[in-house]
C-alpha cells in the first residue's frame, strides 16, 4: 500500500496545492478505515484497489473531486458510508461521483441478467450527469483489468468480454485511446491467450528489426523540419497486440499492415502540420491511398491528425501521424485531456463537450428516452453504438456517424424528423441509389426531400437500421390513418 500511496500523492503534488492535497488525504484516510480488514483476491489490502484507481486519474491530472471519489468509490457498495455522509465529509460532487459509480443493489432485482442491464445502463447514462462518472469507471475496470490474473478462468473470460462489450466503445467514443487500447490488449490476453502470446513474440523481434528504421528516419524527417525552421516533437509506437489481431482476423499478413510502424509529429499550429506533411512527401513517397485529414473533418469523438503512409526505409510502410501539441494530448487522453489543460475549470469544459458537441451524446440520449426497458435499451446500445459504424458525409462536408447496416432512410431520420418524413430519393457519390442501399465509409450523400410527398411507407421499417428510423415510421403511419 505504501508504494501506491507515495507514488499518488508525488504525482498530485505535481499539480495541487495544499488546500486539495490536504483534502485528498482525508478521503485516503476515510478510505482506509472504512475498508481496514477487507482483502482483494491477490491477498493485498483492499485500500490497494481505490488507491491505485486514483493514481490512474492523477495520471490524467484528474481533479480534487475526481480523485477523492476514486478513493472512496467502493464504499457505499462494500462498507457502512451512504452517500449523505460522503456530501456532508466532502461535498455533494464528491458524493454523486461515488453514487454514480456504485452498482445497484441485488435486492430490487428478479434475475442477475436484469440486474447486469439496470448497472450497466445506469453507468452509459451518467453521461447526462457528469462525464468523470464514467472516466471513474474506465480507471476502476483498467485496474480490475490489471490485476485479473487472481480470478477464475470463467471470472476472467466474463470480466474481458463485459470490457470489449462495454467499457472499450465507451473508452473509444471518449477519445481516451491509450485507456482503450490497454483494456482491448488485456481482454484479448484473456480471451485468446495463444493468439496475444504469438503476437507478443512476434512484436520483441519485431521491434529489434524497426529500431534503425526508426532512427534513420526520426533523424532525416528531423533535419527537414529543422532546415525549415519548423518546431516539433515525435513519438514512436508499433501498433497494439490487439490492433494487429484485428488486422489478421480480416485476413491480412502482419508484415503488410500500412500502420504497424507509426511516427507522431507533433507541431506548435495546423500551418505547420500541413508544411510538415509536404516535406515528409519529398523525402518518403506516400501510399496515396492511405492518406487521411482528420483535421479539416475529424472523426466523431474529435479526433484530429493528419494521417499519410510512406514508403520508408529496408520497404518497411510506416505511417506518418501529424497534428500539434493540443491535438495530440486530447487525442490521447480525450475529453479528460482538458484536466491538463484546463485545471480545475476542466469539468464543466468536457461536460459540455461530450453534450453539446459529441454525437453518441446525442444518439444515446436518443435511445435512451425510446425504452423504459434496462435490457432492450442495453441491447440497441450494442448494436447501434458499440457495433461496427459507417462514417459518411453530407453535402455540407458534416460527418455522420450511423450503425452499419444503415441506409439513406436511417441518415435522414438521424438528421430530423422531417428530413425522413419527406424523403423521396438519394444521390451517392454523384450516383442515383435506391433508399435500401447500405450506406459505406467515406460515401457522400445527398437527400433528395418533397415537402409534399406521400410520406414514409410503412414497409420502410425494413429498410431501415436504426430503432429512431423505425418508430418515427410508424408514428407517421399511425397519425396518417387516424387522419
Amino acid at each position: 500500500m505504501g508504494n501506491v500511496y507515495e507514488d499518488l500523492m508525488k504525482n498530485l503534488g505535481k499539480y495541487m496545492n495544499q488546500d486539495e492535497l490536504n483534502v485528498v488525504y482525508g478521503a485516503f484516510c476515510r478510505a482506509n478505515e472504512l475498508h481496514a480488514g477487507q482483502k482483494r483476491q491477490s491477498g493485498e489490502d483492499y485500500i490497494v484497489h481505490p488507491l491505485s484507481v486514483a493514481f490512474i486519474l492523477s495520471e490524467l491530472e484528474a481533479d480534487v473531486d475526481t480523485i477523492c471519489a476514486a478513493l472512496l468509490h467502493d464504499t457505499l457498495e462494500d462498507t457502512r458510508m451512504t452517500k449523505e455522509n460522503i456530501a456532508l465529509e466532502f461535498n455533494e460532487t464528491v458524493a454523486t461521483l461515488v453514487d454514480g459509480v456504485t452498482k445497484i443493489g441485488k435486492m430490487h432485482f428478479s434475475s442477475k441478467q436484469e440486474q447486469n442491464a439496470t448497472n450497466t445502463r445506469k453507468i452509459i447514462t451518467s453521461l447526462n450527469t457528469d462525464v468523470r462518472i464514467i472516466i471513474i469507471k474506465l480507471a476502476d475496470r483498467l485496474h480490475n483489468m490489471r490485476t485479473l490474473e487472481y480470478k477464475s478462468e470463467f471470472k476472467q473470460k466474463e470480466n474481458s468480454l463485459e470490457t470489449m462489450g462495454i467499457f472499450v466503445p465507451l473508452a473509444f467514443y471518449l477519445g481516451m485511446y491509450k485507456v482503450k487500447s490497454e483494456l482491448e490488449d488485456l481482454s484479448l490476453c484473456y480471451l485468446k491467450a495463444d493468439v496475444f502470446n504469438r503476437i507478443k513474440n512476434y512484436l520483441g523481434v519485431f521491434k529489434d528489426e524497426t529500431d534503425m528504421v526508426y532512427e534513420k528516419m526520426l533523424e532525416d524527417i528531423g533535419n527537414i523540419l529543422s532546415d525549415n525552421n519548423i518546431d516539433f516533437d515525435f513519438e514512436t509506437r508499433i501498433k497494439s497486440v490487439y490492433g494487429i489481431y484485428k488486422e489478421i482476423v480480416n485476413g491480412k499478413n502482419i508484415k503488410d499492415i500500412h500502420d504497424l510502424l507509426a511516427i507522431k509529429i507533433m507541431t506548435n499550429d495546423i500551418s505547420d502540420c500541413y508544411q510538415a506533411l509536404g516535406l515528409i512527401h519529398s523525402e518518403y513517397p506516400p501510399v496515396n491511398s492511405m492518406f487521411k485529414d482528420y483535421i479539416a473533418s475529424p472523426k466523431a469523438n474529435k479526433y484530429s491528425s493528419l494521417h499519410t503512409t510512406v514508403f520508408g526505409l529496408n520497404d518497411y510502410l510506416v505511417q506518418m501521424q501529424i497534428r500539434t501539441s493540443l491535438m495530440n494530448l486530447i487525442d490521447t487522453y480525450g475529453v479528460a485531456g482538458y484536466w491538463m489543460l484546463k485545471g480545475n475549470l476542466a469539468s464543466d469544459i468536457m461536460q459540455k463537450e461530450v453534450t453539446s458537441n459529441f454525437q453518441f451524446f446525442r444518439s444515446l440520449s436518443e435511445l435512451d428516452a425510446m425504452t423504459t426497458d434496462n435490457s432492450e435499451f442495453v441491447d440497441l446500445v450494442k448494436k447501434e453504438l458499440f457495433d461496427k459504424s459507417v462514417y459518411v458525409y453530407t453535402t455540407n462536408g458534416s460527418v455522420v456517424e450511423l450503425p452499419s447496416g444503415s441506409t439513406p432512410i436511417d441518415l435522414a431520420y438521424k438528421l430530423s424528423e422531417n428530413m425522413g418524413n419527406t424523403l423521396i430519393g438519394a444521390i451517392i457519390n454523384d450516383t442515383r441509389v435506391d433508399l435500401d442501399y447500405k450506406l459505406k465509409n467515406n460515401d457522400i450523400v445527398k437527400l433528395i426531400n418533397d415537402p409534399f410527398s406521400y410520406g414514409p411507407r410503412l414497409e420502410w421499417q425494413n429498410k431501415v437500421k436504426t430503432m429512431k428510423a423505425k418508430k418515427l415510421i410508424r408514428d407517421f403511419s399511425r397519425r396518417k390513418r387516424i387522419c
